[in-house]
């Protein structure tokens, strides 16, 4: 998976940085590590607020070998497969992994811009229809 092809998967949700790291790569937003991929797979960053969701589709956390021995890394999950193809999904889970690598500040920052969008909406907005993107064509 090429740098172009984890920013293309992220369009959705926002701008990312792809940095080589630990023979995989980091993925930021706004300077802050919410995900990693390794060996091809993407793992998001967990906490107690969205872990129950990984629990519940039984995705187990980034297990590597540590001078080799098998080591894991329980704050980032494996992220579900059917997320490759549902940007707008993605960019779900990935918004709950940046609020968990910045310890909730994003958390917080995303209630407040939804609180502030949904009054600009007004009602004309919720008539509107809805338009899937892909996240590649």
């Amino acid at each position: 998976m090429s740098p172009d092809d984890i920013r293309e998967l992220f369009a959705a949700f926002g701008p990312v940085v792809v940095r080589r790291m630990f023979g995989g790569a980091g993925i930021f937003a706004d300077g802050t590590m919410f995900a990693l991929v390794h060996g091809g797979v993407i793992y998001l960053k967990t906490d107690a607020h969205n872990a129950p969701a990984f629990e519940r589709e039984g995705l187990g956390p980034f297990t590597y070998l540590r001078r080799g021995e098998p080591a894991s890394l329980s704050s980032y999950r494996r992220m579900p497969d059917r997320l490759y193809d549902d940007c707008d999904e993605l960019a779900v889970w990935a918004r709950a992994a940046l609020a968990a690598a910045s310890g909730g500040q994003a958390r917080k920052r995303q209630r407040g811009a939804r609180a502030g969008a949904s009054a600009r909406r007004g009602s004309a907005a919720a008539a509107a229809p809805y338009r899937r993107r892909g996240c590649s064509d």
